[in-house]
């Protein structure tokens, strides 16, 4: 039963495939089915091939008029031929059927091919505009009621009616019945169409939001450890003269910063080959929280950077995704403050946990010396930039700006619980 109704299916979907190319095919396929099964009869028993029917009631024959062949045939065109247009204009269809049938039966013939105006109240209904529909019915009604009147002789008027009137209420529920399904089926198709769209979106969002993620992590890698390096490598080449055992000391620094940070950026990379069903790197390592700010503060002050860490609250408490964040953005603020005020300089780092506020400042004391270069208010790069899309996860917000003679850089989370999860 399945393969049927699949094969049923597919040609049915060939079939309005190939109307919709030549629409004129089906609508002559109709006036043709028409005109052999209800005009072609008549024709027959008025040149006498096909002998009248003696089944029935004599009365029904006698009460109608005798047409001549050429007259029967005009009707029977003027009934059919308006059937051509009967999707492309169902109402002047319908209009033109209609007064055709009230001129035959003012004449008091009866035809086979009056089986066009339900066939057109039929195409009405299902190609046509609603509100059209109440003066068709009218006036096929009207039709009608020449027909019951004409007949009456034979058969109760009401008889007659309720008969006509039913199978019009027939021809246009049908109608109704399959333009409605229509309009279903196009309504679902539409919203299938519009998930497909949806979906594509959000893939497109979620690799965009992915790519920035990673963008931010390669910056706050490679950012600080380069930072550390340089600051390390200018102290050492300063200090080598001097005292070698400095320099020593400074090249030891810069090689496990660079292995530090070549470990990192392996497990960035890792997790992108796992992405891609390709991990066969080496063994990653979790992602940093707020237990590894103690290394990160131990190797800034390596490269001449005092910094002073203190932390308020349970933020042992906190989620990984929350000690991620922090951890970068302390991270970049802790490199600004290396870059711009160099070594010698001073930074006081605080981390306070309320309630459901976690706030981060960072205060430097700018560079030991004149010529060190001044921060303004307008130079904000990538790293600033990279904190505040870190703090706008979370519901928060970064500000920088200067506090005599160094910079502050605030941080505020929100740590309120969304939909349930922290």
């Amino acid at each position: 039963m399945g393969p049927l109704v699949a094969r049923l299916g597919r040609v049915g979907q060939r079939l309005r495939h190939a109307d919709r190319a030549r629409p004129w095919v089906l609508d002559t396929a109709v006036v043709v089915l028409v005109v052999l099964l209800f005009c072609l009869p008549d024709v027959l028993h008025a040149v006498g091939v096909i002998g009248a029917d003696d089944d029935g009631p004599r009365r029904f024959r006698v009460a109608f008029t005798r047409l001549p062949l050429a007259g029967m045939l005009t009707l029977q065109a003027g009934l059919v031929l308006p059937l051509l247009w009967r999707r492309r204009a169902p109402a002047v269809a319908l209009g033109a059927v209609t007064l055709v049938f009230v001129l035959q039966w003012a004449l008091g013939a009866a035809l086979r091919a009056d089986v066009a105006l339900f066939v057109a109240l039929y195409s009405l209904a299902l190609h046509g505009r609603l509100r059209q529909l109440p003066w068709a019915c009218a006036a096929a009604a009207g039709a009608l009621s020449l027909v019951a009147v004409r007949v009456s002789a034979a058969v109760s008027v009401w008889d007659a009616l309720f008969f006509l009137l039913s199978t019009a209420t027939a021809a246009l529920a049908l109608g109704l019945a399959i333009r409605i399904r229509r309009a279903q089926l196009a309504g679902l198709r539409d919203r299938a169409a519009r998930l497909e769209v949806e979906r594509d979106q959000r893939g497109r969002l979620a690799v965009a939001a992915e790519r920035a993620r990673v963008a931010r992590e390669m910056h706050d890698i490679v950012g600080h450890n380069l930072s550390v390096i340089i600051t390390l490598a200018d102290a050492g080449a300063y200090a080598s003269a001097a005292a070698p055992e400095r320099g020593a000391e400074a090249l030891h620094l810069i090689g496990d910063t660079g292995r530090q940070a070549l470990g990192e950026l392996r497990r960035v990379l890792g997790v992108l080959r796992e992405a891609d069903g390709a991990a066969t790197g080496p063994e990653l390592s979790p992602q940093p929280g707020l237990t590894d700010i103690d290394a990160l503060c131990e190797g800034v002050r390596a490269a001449g950077l005092e910094v002073v860490y203190r932390t308020v609250g349970d933020i042992e408490a906190l989620d990984s995704g929350v000690q991620l964040t922090v951890y970068r953005i302390v991270q970049e603020a802790l490199t600004n403050t290396l870059k711009h005020a160099g070594a010698g300089a001073r930074a006081n780092l605080a981390i306070v946990v309320e309630d459901t506020r976690l706030t981060i400042t960072v205060q430097d004391s700018g560079p030991p010396a004149p010529a060190g270069r001044p921060r303004t208010t307008n130079e904000e790069g990538h790293g600033l930039v990279g904190m505040r899309e870190r703090a706008a996860l979370f519901g928060g917000h970064v500000s920088a700006s200067p506090a005599g003679t160094g910079w502050t850089v605030h941080a505020d989370l929100d740590l309120t619980p969304r939909d349930g999860v922290r």
